[in-house]
């Protein structure tokens, strides 16, 4: 199997590791779509008139775009039909925006691995760059599950929600209930990789482990990180500043203290084309930039 993943597999370059700094990569997105859910919802031919507009387009211009007539989006837009499946899938790659929201938004999306209450800035995406309304972007990505143990799910999910104000053994309890019951989770013999994506992440870990960085602890774990969470910026010899990652990409990493002590943490960030260390106090505050190695 060729990973193609990008950040994590591609040679361009969720839940997530135990970090103070990465935990509200999550946090409030179950509290924030409990109350978006109670707002008036748009009806379709609203949503689509709404995403022309912002966009600047002319009836003419997306026409053009999804392969119809101007006939066919005004029908749209008065509420006289609705576009076909095919016509959606456009409209969702033209607009970055799930289907469910080009319908108005009839059901409340929920990660299928995770249980995570889903909205669009935080919906996976398959190896084509379509959007995956069945899972958040850091249970797939690129067309691969990150997660291949139930427990090591609930162990990271349990950390955040407790962060939250949840207690350890009810959120523990809860998820032990729900994971189960979840689609991914039913039907993992037929979804799995059979252990490829598990071997990458070990062959990450042993070479992260190989540079032997002084007082960095042993690397044992690497969960998925979202760039635009933990896109720190760093500053160079030059003076100016850099950053090395991509918001929208999907990267393997985790948190660790130093063996060194102190109020400073290790980052660790790895993908198929490349290993990052960094130390960063608390919140990500004063980061520097311990090495970066290309694999």
């Amino acid at each position: 199997m060729m990973f193609s993943f990008e950040g994590l597999f591609s040679p361009r370059n969720g839940p997530g590791g135990n970090s103070a700094l990465l935990v509200r990569r999550r946090d409030s997105h179950y509290n924030r779509v409990a109350i978006n859910a109670e707002v008036i919802q748009m009806t379709t031919k609203d949503v689509l008139f709404d995403l022309r507009t912002k966009l600047g387009l002319s009836q003419d211009e997306l026409a053009e775009k999804v392969f119809v007539t101007r006939q066919a989006v005004s029908r749209w837009e008065n509420g006289d039909t609705i576009p076909n499946t095919e016509t959606l899938k456009l409209l969702s790659r033209l607009y970055n925006v799930s289907i469910n929201t080009l319908l108005g938004a009839p059901r409340q999306l929920v990660c299928q691995c995770c249980g995570m209450p889903l909205e669009d800035a935080i919906l996976s995406r398959e190896k084509d760059g379509a959007i995956n309304e069945d899972y958040c972007q850091w249970c797939y990505a690129d067309g691969t599950y990150t997660y291949s143990d139930m427990d090591d799910l609930i162990d990271v999910s349990v950390r955040h929600m407790v962060s939250e104000g949840i207690e350890e053994k009810q959120a523990r309890e809860y998820l032990k209930q729900t994971l189960p019951q979840l689609d991914y989770w039913k039907r993992y013999e037929e979804l799995s990789d059979g252990g490829e994506f598990e071997a990458f992440k070990q062959q990450l870990i042993n070479e992260i482990n190989d540079l032997h960085v002084p007082g960095l602890p042993k690397v044992e774990k690497l969960n998925a990180l979202v760039g635009s969470y933990v896109n720190l910026e760093y500053p160079l010899p030059s003076g100016e500043k850099a950053r090395f990652l991509k918001d929208g990409v999907t990267y393997l990493g985790n948190q660790l203290e130093s063996e060194f002590g102190g109020d400073r943490c290790f980052g660790v960030l790895a993908c198929m084309d490349f290993i990052l260390i960094c130390t960063y106090a608390a919140e990500g505050a004063d980061p520097e930039l311990v090495l970066y190695k290309k694999r």
